[in-house]
């Protein structure tokens, strides 16, 4: 018999137990159910309670949940419901709720959810348990939960019907219980630093603030092209401008890219900018932040992560790009990093494609990818960062090759990129136009003219540091998840044929 022959006989069966149901008068959708208690409440408060201690309380209760798992044992009959995480048993006696109602729980199953009314007490085998003297049904289930076909395994599965996951496997809710909590801390820590939370536009003219193919839509009414936001960088610098000091955004962003175990073409980040502060306040920043998420989600500094101990004690290291490529690039030399002719051979060597087309600074930071990023495993800020890859950050005094900026790196992935802003519309121009000469080279991820940008800041920005901290990925290494899909509630997935 074939799992799907098994799958649409129990699906038949379920039907006809629902269409008794109905022939017996139960409502199998009602609207609503009034319940006083919930399974994990009465597990939070009653399970310190011994036999004679829950006798002599005689506590009634009124809750419900999803029944996942049923024992008939003649005139009685044992269940568990579950609801948000907690498993709690029930037990039906035909005596105490009458033969009609006990013969009607035959129909009753497994994935079923049920509202019951009874009295606390304690099994010979010592397990809180709910004495039940009503109930009501409350909904029926047609298809089979995973349980019934030995567990969810199939990781594409999992992340296709993310709610069979969650049901199925308690890790993965552990999982995106801690993720709120993170996204619940990193809002409480901004807000007590006076940061005020924004919400800027998701679809934009120009999408602007990082390196990335935009998604592209088309506003009917309007009949303009208009793109997914890449980053929410350029509303929140018109923000500083308009006299809003401090200013964060938890927000999703889009970007047409490919899709691998650190990327996923939507995600979340969150992006901060604060008057007056350049780059070293924005590394204070992180790691007072890094810090309190550990010490108040997760209570301690040191995570697992990919067989690796990640050990997010401050303050983190800090390294040059230049000085992480010579620490990890197997015999490159400091002197071998100053021009882009003496980088060529080392790009040839290390196989960067295209790297013939690529000016001073990629090379550079393909070269630095290809040889360190994968290497720096606890919490390290590169900085110096070459200004070609750096449009919108002010360089380094006394070399304007390089611009103050910095990427924070975690078990071999960025997870956060910070810059001293620039603030000289007149430089941000040039720079733009820098930009556009590397798009008119074919570059699809260089950045856009954005003119009402420029003048705002033509109205006079202040200096300025701001960052941008990717949620999914910091909530990989905090959780131990190998896949930023392990981590996105409904993360992207190819259609299958019988989808398209």
């Amino acid at each position: 018999m074939t799992n799907e022959k098994q799958v649409n006989e129990y699906i038949a069966n379920r039907r006809n137990n629902l269409k008794a149901l109905i022939n017996a008068g139960v409502n199998p959708y009602p609207i609503k159910f009034e319940y006083d208690i919930t399974p994990a409440q009465i597990k939070e408060v009653f399970e310190k309670y011994d036999t004679s201690q829950l006798e002599e309380l005689n506590k009634k209760v009124k809750t419900c949940g999803r029944i996942i798992a049923k024992r008939v044992m003649g005139k009685v009959t044992f269940m568990h419901i579950f609801d948000e995480g907690v498993k709690l048993q029930l037990f039906f006696a035909q005596d105490r709720i009458g033969k009609p109602q006990y013969k009607l729980l035959k129909k009753i199953e497994v994935g079923d959810f049920i509202g019951v009314e009874g009295v606390l007490f304690r099994t010979k085998t010592n397990e809180l348990t709910v004495n039940v003297e009503s109930y009501t049904f409350l909904s029926k289930a047609i298809r089979p939960l995973p349980e019934k076909w030995h567990g969810l395994q199939d990781k594409e599965l999992r992340y296709r019907q993310r709610y069979l996951d969650l049901l199925s496997n308690p890790d993965v809710r552990k999982t995106f219980v801690l993720r709120s909590r993170i996204i619940s801390e990193i809002r409480r820590f901004f807000e007590s630093r006076g940061y005020i939370e924004v919400e800027t536009p998701m679809m934009q003219l120009i999408p602007g603030g990082a390196a990335a193919r935009p998604f592209i839509t088309h506003h009917n009414a309007l009949d303009i092209d208009l793109y997914l936001r890449i980053a929410p960088e350029l509303y929140l610098k018109r923000l500083i401008i308009a006299g809003f000091n401090k200013v964060f955004e938890i927000n999703r962003n889009f970007r047409n890219e490919g899709v691998d175990p650190q990327h996923n073409p939507e995600f979340t980040m969150i992006e901060f900018y604060e008057a007056y502060a350049d780059l070293r306040d924005m590394m204070r920043i992180t790691e007072e932040l890094f810090t309190a998420v550990c010490d108040n989600v997760l209570g301690t500094k040191k995570v697992k992560y990919a067989g690796q101990e990640i050990d997010f004690s401050t303050p983190f290291r800090k390294m040059t790009m230049r000085e992480a490529i010579v620490e990890y690039g197997d015999g490159i030399k400091y002197e071998d990093l100053n021009s882009r002719e003496t980088l060529l051979p080392i790009a040839k060597k290390l196989e960067i494609e295209d790297y013939e087309k690529l000016n001073y600074g990629k090379l550079l930071s393909e070269i630095f990818d290809a040889v360190a990023e994968e290497k720096l495993i606890q919490p390290t800020f590169i900085t110096e960062y070459p200004i070609e890859v750096s449009p919108l950050t002010k360089t380094i005094e006394g070399d304007d090759r390089f611009v103050d900026r910095f990427e924070l790196f975690i078990a071999g992935m960025e997870l956060a990129n910070a810059y001293s802003e620039l603030n000289d519309p007149d430089e941000q121009l040039r720079r733009f136009k820098m930009q556009l000469k590397e798009r008119e080279k074919g570059d699809d991820e260089a950045q856009m003219m954005d003119a009402d940008f420029l003048t705002a800041m033509e109205h006079g920005m202040p200096p300025t540091g701001g960052e941008g901290i990717g949620i999914d990925r910091l909530v990989m290494v905090l959780t131990g998840s190998p896949s930023i899909r392990d981590v996105i509630l409904f993360p992207y997935m190819r259609p299958r044929k019988e989808e398209k």
